[in-house]
């Protein structure tokens, strides 16, 4: 279990925070979600659940600020979150490195400094000595390494990751799932996951926050580690939700 925020931070200091945040898209009959309030907390590992269509990418949009909301505020950092898809999204034409060193570029990183800061970001998802492969050439959780340190080279300490890990076996899984919980202990990184697997959200979060839906907002939350955080009581609250939500559908 991951430890708590409070470990390197003292008091809770909000890294993101969503108030009353209402967002639909056009055409839709109602919104996706509505009157959210949600505060992630500097260095916390939050993971988010919820049923097909509670907003949980939405919710991540929000707060990396690719769309804005209807109504309500959303408070996030400067540079912008990092954000971190199911699909790795690197560009197959480029090696590893050069991957990494697109997002430095964007940065505004000088040139001469991409070389190491590539081979830091690298080395710290254990890819060392993959900088000149092609991506091609790796493997599906190789790649959702690179990616990983392509996120952090956008220098931002907060990184949203909507299922990054959904598709890999579970041993790749497992394995992905220790070197990121070492990846941010070690860079002091805001968190904000969204999954579908409850024993995944377990095992990351410190905190784990279920979202009802239509509209999408906090249904109950967890704190990692606390009586009743466990699997079989968070899928019976997520199977509630999913039926729910198949009701009203």
């Amino acid at each position: 279990m991951p430890r708590s925020p409070r470990a390197w931070s003292g008091d809770p200091v909000p890294a993101l925070a969503l108030s009353r945040v209402t967002h639909g898209y056009p055409g839709g009959s109602a919104p996706v979600v509505e009157d959210l309030d949600l505060t992630v907390a500097e260095g916390e590992f939050l993971c988010v659940l919820g049923a097909s269509g509670s907003g949980k990418s939405t919710l991540l949009a929000l707060l990396a600020g690719l769309v804005e909301p209807l109504s309500g505020t959303v408070s996030r950092p400067e540079p912008r979150p990092a954000l971190m898809f199911q699909e790795h999204a690197l560009f197959p034409w480029l090696t590893a490195g050069g991957n990494v060193e697109i997002a430095l570029r964007l940065r505004g990183v000088p040139r001469s400094r991409w070389h190491a800061e590539t081979e830091r970001l690298l080395s710290l998802v254990r890819l060392d000595g993959v900088r000149d492969r092609p991506v091609h050439t790796l493997s599906g959780g190789m790649r959702q390494r690179v990616a990983l340190a392509r996120a952090m080279a956008q220098g931002s300490s907060v990184l949203l990751m909507d299922e990054p890990f959904a598709a890999l076996d579970a041993i790749t899984r497992d394995v992905l799932h220790e070197m990121l919980t070492r990846v941010w202990r070690e860079q002091r990184l805001t968190v904000v996951f969204v999954t579908h697997n409850v024993p995944e959200a377990v095992r990351l979060g410190t905190r784990i926050v279920l979202l009802a839906s239509r509209p999408g907002r906090v249904a109950h939350a967890w704190q990692g580690g606390a009586p009743g955080t466990d699997s079989a009581t968070i899928t019976a609250r997520l199977r509630e939700e999913v039926v729910r939500h198949a009701r009203i559908g």
